[in-house]
């Protein structure tokens, strides 16, 4: 049973305008996502920072862009080519008006996709990011799939996801967000590891923090950290 008042994703969901907005205000937003969560808001700002380390000409995927929380890494004038994807048109046009407030919308094109099946051919990207998304797709591991596929020989895959092994304290939360309709099946924080490297990447790092876990994986010749928590 859904949780009245709050919305699946295609309904725009309360949760799409909270999440941002805690994020763009860290005096408040912090302390308010260390209480919910357990884990520290900064993990996703210091993530997002590697899109602002990429050359010119890199192709990044932002998936489920949401409302553009991943554009806060990308420089004016760095020359990025970055797809913000997501299912949902309500949030493509919430990541397109923050590309265009940060001032890279000129780096920025936006596409309604389904994860489950990328419309993108294989090794398209140097970088895909999916920041508290995984938790959101109805099969993460097909998800995981396709985030691999579209990824260059070289590149990396990170992002950030509640995980349902990180203990009994996080279950209240896991439960209302399901009920709610903005999580879907989610997936156990090794189920995720194994995945990854099942579809292709050589090194696989997995951080828990909180309530969420933190990953970047490798494929191919990235030269990352192999650790797996």
């Amino acid at each position: 049973m859904r949780l009245p008042g709050l919305g699946g994703w295609s309904e725009d969901p309360l949760w799409s305008y909270v999440y941002p907005w805690l994020v763009e205000h860290p005096q408040v937003g912090r302390p308010a996502w260390r209480a919910g969560t357990g884990s520290d808001l900064r993990l996703i700002d210091e993530a997002a920072a590697e899109l602002g380390t990429l050359p010119a000409g890199a192709r990044v995927l932002d998936v489920p862009t949401g409302s553009g929380v991943a554009l806060r890494g990308v420089r004016p004038g760095q020359g990025l080519d970055v797809v913000v994807a997501d299912i949902s048109p309500t949030m493509l046009r919430r990541a397109l008006a923050t590309a265009e407030r940060r001032g890279v919308a000129d780096q920025v094109a936006p596409a309604l996709v389904d994860v489950g099946d990328l419309p993108f051919d294989d090794g398209t990207f140097d970088l895909v990011v999916s920041f508290t998304g995984l938790h959101c797709f109805p099969d993460p591991r097909r998800a995981i799939e396709e985030m691999v596929r579209v990824l260059k020989d070289g590149g990396a895959i990170t992002g950030s996801s509640i995980f349902t092994d990180t203990g009994a304290r996080f279950e209240p939360l896991r439960r209302a967000g399901t009920r709610a309709g903005i999580l879907g099946p989610m997936c156990r924080s090794g189920d995720a590891i194994r995945w990854l490297r099942a579809a292709g990447c050589d090194t696989v790092d997995l951080r828990i923090h909180g309530a969420l876990g933190y990953f970047r994986a490798g494929k191919g010749k990235d030269k990352g950290k192999d650790e797996g928590t």
